[in-house]
Parts: C-alpha cells; sequence; structure tokens
C-alpha cells in the first residue's frame, strides 16, 4: 500500500513538473513574441536610415558590382521588407519565393553565390549594430532582445541562400541540357531521312539523352531511315558501345533502318570485343557513303557526276 501511494504521488510531483515546464515555455515563447515586435518596430520606424547604411556597406564591401547602384537600392529596399515581415509573421514562404524570383533575375547577370550570403549577412549585422546603439543602457534587455532577433536572422539567412544555390543548380542544369543538344542535333536533311553526327567524348548520360533525343526525331519525322555519323568519336568504352547498339535496336522498333558511319579502328576493336552482331549493324566507312545508302534505301536514285574533261 506505501509503494502505491509512493507511485501516485511521484506520478503527481511529475505532473506538475511537467506542468510547470511548459507554462515556462509558454512564458519565454510570449517573452520572446513581444521582444520581436518591439524588435520589428524599431526596424520599420528606422527603415530608412537602416537601409541606407546597408546599401553603403554593400558599396563598400564590393558586393553586386554587376548591378548598378539603382538596382542595387532597388533590391535592397524589398530585401529590407521581405526581411522585417520574416521577422514579424515567423513564416518564411514569403520570402523563399522573393529569393527565388531574385535569384532568376541576378544569376543571368553574374551575381556569384557568396555575394548573396554576403548582403544577407552584412544586413543582419547592420540591424544588429542598431540594436546595441538602442539599448546599450539596458545590458539585459539588450540580451533578450538578441536571443529573440538571432535564431530568426540566421534562419532568414539560410533560407535566403539556400534559395540562391538551388536556382542557380536549376539554371546550370538547363545550361548544361541546352549544351547537351546543341552536341548532338538530329538533323532532317531529307524527308524521312535523319542524321545524327556526334563529336566529342560520349559518356553513359550523353549516350541516353543521345538515344532520347534520336527517338523522339524518328517519331516526329516518322523517318524510315538513320545516319548515325561517330567520325568525330575517337573512342568509347564498352557500356557506351552498348548502349549504341541499344539504340540501333531502339530505332528499328519504330520503324527506322539505322546506318552507322565513320567507326574508328578502335571503336570497331570494342565492338568485337564486347561481342556484338555485327550483322545487325548496318555500318559504312564514311557520312558520304552512309547518305547514298541512305537515299537507296529511300528509293532516291544516287546519280554519280562525271568528271570534267
Amino acid at each position: 500500500m506505501a509503494q502505491v501511494e509512493q507511485t501516485v504521488k511521484d506520478m503527481k510531483d511529475t505532473g506538475a513538473r511537467n506542468n510547470q515546464t511548459m507554462e515556462l515555455t509558454t512564458t519565454r515563447s510570449n517573452v520572446a513574441s513581444e521582444l520581436l515586435r518591439e524588435l520589428v518596430a524599431h526596424l520599420r520606424q528606422n527603415r530608412t536610415q537602416l537601409r541606407e547604411e546597408w546599401v553603403t556597406r554593400i558599396s563598400e564591401t564590393r558586393l553586386l558590382t554587376a548591378m548598378t547602384k539603382d538596382e542595387i537600392f532597388a533590391e535592397a529596399t524589398s530585401v529590407y521588407d521581405s526581411y522585417v515581415e520574416a521577422l514579424e509573421t515567423g513564416t518564411f514562404e514569403a520570402l523563399q519565393a522573393y529569393a527565388r524570383n531574385l535569384s532568376e533575375r541576378i544569376i543571368p547577370r553574374g551575381v556569384e553565390t557568396h555575394e548573396v550570403v554576403g548582403i544577407v549577412l552584412l544586413l543582419r549585422d547592420v540591424l544588429a549594430r542598431s540594436l546595441f546603439a538602442k539599448y546599450q543602457t539596458d545590458f539585459k534587455k539588450l540580451n533578450r532582445i538578441l536571443d529573440a532577433y538571432e535564431p530568426a536572422a540566421n534562419r532568414i539567412a539560410n533560407t535566403v541562400a539556400v534559395g540562391f544555390v538551388q536556382e542557380r543548380e536549376r539554371v546550370i542544369r538547363q545550361q548544361q541540357e541546352a549544351i547537351r543538344e546543341l552536341s548532338t542535333p538530329v538533323l532532317q536533311v531529307r524527308e524521312r531521312l535523319l542524321i545524327l553526327p556526334i563529336i566529342g567524348v560520349i559518356d553513359p548520360q550523353r549516350a541516353r539523352q543521345l538515344t532520347e533525343q534520336l527517338l523522339r526525331g524518328i517519331r516526329t519525322n516518322r523517318a524510315k531511315v538513320v545516319v548515325i555519323d561517330i567520325t568525330g568519336v575517337a573512342a568509347m568504352d564498352a557500356t557506351v558501345a552498348n548502349h549504341l547498339v541499344q539504340t540501333v535496336e531502339a530505332s528499328r522498333l519504330l520503324g527506322a533502318n539505322v546506318i552507322v558511319t565513320g567507326l574508328s579502328p578502335e571503336i570497331a576493336q570494342t565492338l568485337v570485343t564486347i561481342g556484338i552482331d555485327l550483322g545487325k549493324m548496318n555500318t559504312v566507312g564514311d557520312l558520304q557513303g552512309g547518305i547514298e545508302q541512305a537515299e537507296r534505301l529511300l528509293g532516291y536514285k544516287v546519280a554519280t557526276l562525271a568528271e570534267p574533261s
């Protein structure tokens, strides 16, 4: 019986401590909210002065040099207002959206990641200095204000930095995709005849993209014959060679005959080494010969020009 009573007492004590902890947490949260409201009011009241000081610091540290002074001032105004709004509301969706929009506009101008992170950290420091100046005679309140401000400010800096990096990565992926498309053009030279000239190194990723582009071109142009010219490819490993064979097979399934031209001795040796059935691959020595054979397959009459006497 005594043990049961002691257990009940311990549970009551634990419950009381939990309640006290919850009350303390709630109290601290309310205090932090009040301090942030006071902080936001201060930042809004001194908006013009703080924004101008920030722009001056940006210029002194030679950040955003790809932008004009007017552009920097306009962006600084928007960033400042978004910054204060995030502090006030505790939500970061609007700031994230603005960071992505800003990144879209300034990345093409050549602005680097460290510059964006740098200006946000400069703003954080400018505002912190303003708080020191305001509360320098009340050290305890200054500490409470900074305790409320610093976590929010750091999260804002992270939000802007991550948004910029993500946008930059997206732009880089788009540029890489455009470069790959330019490096593997599918050209229509006649009705139902496509040529795919390949130049440079073929890695597995480029090989996959090459196949996708070719199959899409066959379907779009209802091609019957495709000439793949690899004169400009010095070598390829077994994986890419296998992929080339699979591309030929996939094209055949879509109803297109494939002629491969320009095989180097090294590539031919690779195809033999990995055991490719060369009987399934139609190869011609050079591009001109490949086009002539393709035209014969399509029913065109190939005429040979007589040499001048």
